[in-house]
């Protein structure tokens, strides 16, 4: 197999070239330390012996369709690499610009003497761990707290906050039901199930048939269901002065507001992403004197 072969194969899942490029370079240099150069140069037909054959393997997978996420066993997520496997949703940028927008609204949150504060955040439907194990890495003296429903999805998130020596509790928990908490957090974050069954159409193959559909989708009759339930409880969970941020789908963003508005909030604000779309908002807990945003 020439490396022209490797990314045809890789284009039929992708139909588009300059991808399949990107992605077969990507599994040449992480898998088998070959340059591009390298590879141009005959390195992937000089492949032989269980070198060869794992190649073909990978080659296959992709061909299938399956995310080279899933293939490679790991992704980037704000300067880190976590480990993701099919069952898990693969992190995404828009969800690194969310982390960063909360990093930079709690960074520097002090006391009068100047001593950073401790603050508790929750994750909830955490997956990978993504956003916990950044946020407690990079939000100092945080104490994270990790939900999700999926046994698999929390052993993961537990793995990945485990090899980066984050400081992060995992616990399964479904947010639908969850029982009397008395714990308070000063952030609570979530990019949960946003998309309708409606919507599928219009969605790649590559997510379609190998992500997890319970982190992605939502009955076409109820798309904030879980962001009402959210709400619901940050409602009563977060401490005063603490912040609600989520991850949204840009169809429902001023629906979502509404409702966040409904149900007490104040300050609440959409924010585009670098692409123009809104897909991330906040919301602030009022106190008893507040009756506006």
């Amino acid at each position: 197999m020439t490396f022209n072969q490797l990314c045809s194969r890789i284009d039929t899942a992708y139909n588009d070239r300059r991808e399949s490029k990107a992605i077969a370079v990507m599994l040449l240099e992480e898998c088998f330390s070959m340059s591009m150069a390298d590879a141009l140069c005959g390195g992937v037909e000089q492949l032989g012996g269980e070198a060869a054959e794992r190649l073909e393997q990978m080659t296959c997978r992709l061909e299938s369709g399956e995310p080279v996420q899933y293939v490679l066993g790991w992704a980037d997520f704000c300067g880190r690499r976590f480990r993701v496997g099919s069952g898990v949703l693969i992190p995404r940028p828009e969800t690194e610009e969310l982390c960063r927008w909360i990093i930079s609204d709690w960074s520097h949150d002090t006391s009068p003497e100047g001593i950073e504060q401790p603050k508790k955040v929750l994750d909830i439907g955490t997956g990978s761990g993504c956003i916990a194990v950044t946020l407690a890495k990079d939000m100092a003296g945080a104490d994270v707290y990790a939900w999700d429903i999926s046994d698999h999805a929390a052993r993961q998130a537990l793995l990945n906050a485990i090899e980066h020596e984050a400081r992060v509790l995992v616990e399964r928990k479904d947010i639908l039901n969850t029982k009397s908490d008395s714990r308070m957090w000063d952030v609570i974050v979530s990019n949960p199930p946003y998309i309708c069954n409606k919507e599928r159409a219009e969605m790649s193959r590559n997510v379609l048939e190998h992500e997890p559909h319970l982190a992605l989708f939502v009955p076409d009759d109820d798309p904030l269901l879980f962001y009402k339930a959210i709400a619901g409880f940050a409602k009563g969970h977060l401490a005063p002065d603490g912040s609600l941020y989520l991850e949204i789908n840009e169809a429902f963003a001023n629906e979502t507001a509404a409702m966040l508005r409904q149900e007490g909030f104040g300050d609440v604000i959409i924010r585009n992403d670098i692409y123009g779309k809104a897909r991330m908002i906040r919301a602030e807990r009022k106190t008893h004197e507040e009756t506006t945003d």
